[in-house]
């Protein structure tokens, strides 16, 4: 990116600041410079800042903060599983050095700096990097060390037996998202072996895309993988190895509150999911929606039979039960009619509005809502699914 001192200065970022909800489109079309600055690069910052609002609330609400480009906020890790990464690794794995070796947009590196006594940020692009440094000492993270380096050439000097981090870049040379590891920059798959001889803890951050048994084959030494989630939306998977390990790795399913919060664990091996016979049934006054973290693991079966619930078949990942399970980690119904008549919707819903969601079953959401002549919104949510019976289309408040 072009020079990005001047923003630092305090009258931009009081623009920058005041033009958060502006169309930044419109600045570029209005504007050719402005603070004789390019429109173009404050137009960026305004972007830039409007996308950390929620991923990184600290970042967002600290003046003199600059943002990179599009694609390194992109990746980025939020706020909230930075956080977590840097108490579970903590947790996890003893030495108090962290190289973080593929720095990016320092989030990670800064949380960990927080938990770690040493931590080294490693980035290859050099503007990067000097964009990064200043937003620590912003930040209050003095202690982090900046190498400009490649992790393949930093991890051959590295002695001392640190924790190594790495996000890998999912993004080809012509910006398409990939997700295959052996793809990304750097390929864990090629560089793990010497990371071994250098460490004894490796965490690794993928896609959550990734197949998690593709990864299991392609990483050594896993002890531990995470299905990540923030607010029921799937963030990332977590590979943690350490040298040696050998034994059936814990898989765990984890969702977080926007602060970083664990709202929800699901610790399982997946020979128990494997063995696991979960009782089928038709649906009952409760319905049950597994979160996004369970979801990826795949723990279709242990849900029920660990939570005392009734699946409503066996590719339908819904559950149901005739009381209310309070701490189900996922969302929760109450079902108020099965198969409503347009009399009974016409009722129950004045405003013709409603959610709709589909789990085994024959139409989209669109075209069961098309179909049920329904606006989407309102409080109460559609639900269409197949039991091993029959088909249904449920009215149901949404408990949590």
């Amino acid at each position: 990116m072009a020079d990005w001192k001047p923003i630092c200065d305090s009258t931009v970022q009081e623009f920058i600041f005041k033009n958060e909800h502006a169309d930044e489109r419109e600045l570029v079309l209005q504007h050719k410079t402005l603070f004789n600055l390019p429109a173009k690069l404050i137009a960026e910052q305004i972007a830039g800042r409007r996308k950390s609002r929620k991923k990184l609330p600290l970042w967002h609400n600290m003046r003199g903060i600059v943002y990179p480009p599009a694609l390194n906020l992109e990746q980025s890790s939020s706020q909230a599983t930075a956080k977590f990464k840097a108490s579970f690794l903590k947790t996890e794995a003893q030495p108090n050095a962290l190289i973080d070796l593929t720095g990016g947009f320092g989030v990670d590196s800064f949380y960990f700096s927080e938990k770690f006594e040493n931590v080294i940020y490693v980035e290859p692009n050099a503007a990067l990097l000097s964009l990064v440094q200043h937003n620590h000492a912003q930040l209050g993270a003095t202690t982090i060390q900046h190498i400009h380096s490649t992790a393949e050439e930093y991890v051959e000097s590295v002695s001392g037996n640190p924790v190594f981090y790495l996000d890998p870049s999912r993004r080809d040379e012509n910006s398409k998202k990939i997700f295959r590891l052996r793809d990304c920059v750097p390929d864990i798959t090629h560089l793990q072996k010497l990371l071994f001889e250098k460490s004894e803890w490796v965490l690794l951050k993928a896609s959550p895309l990734l197949d998690i048994q593709q990864g299991l084959r392609e990483v050594a030494h896993v002890k531990t993988v995470i299905a990540l989630s923030v607010e029921n939306e799937m963030k990332e998977l977590l590979f943690l190895s350490r040298k040696g390990f050998k034994a059936n790795p814990l898989w765990i399913a984890i969702d977080l509150d926007q602060e970083g919060y664990i709202k929800s664990k699901f610790p399982f091996l997946y020979e128990q999911e494997a063995e696991a016979t979960a009782p089928m049934g038709e649906p009952q006054q409760y319905l049950y929606e597994p979160n996004a973290a369970i979801m990826k693991t795949g723990a279709f079966k242990l849900t029920a039979t660990l939570f005392g619930l009734t699946k409503l078949a066996a590719n339908t990942h819904l559950y149901t039960s005739t009381a209310w399970i309070k701490d189900f980690p996922g969302r929760v119904f109450k079902i108020e009619i099965l198969n409503p008549s347009a009399d009974d919707l016409k009722k129950l819903l004045p405003n013709n509005r409603a959610h709709t969601a589909i789990r085994n079953y024959p139409l989209t959401a669109p075209q069961l809502m098309k179909k049920l002549r329904l606006d989407e919104g309102g409080e109460m949510f559609v639900w269409g699914f197949s039991t091993t019976k029959s088909k249904y289309v449920a009215l149901c408040k949404q408990l949590l």
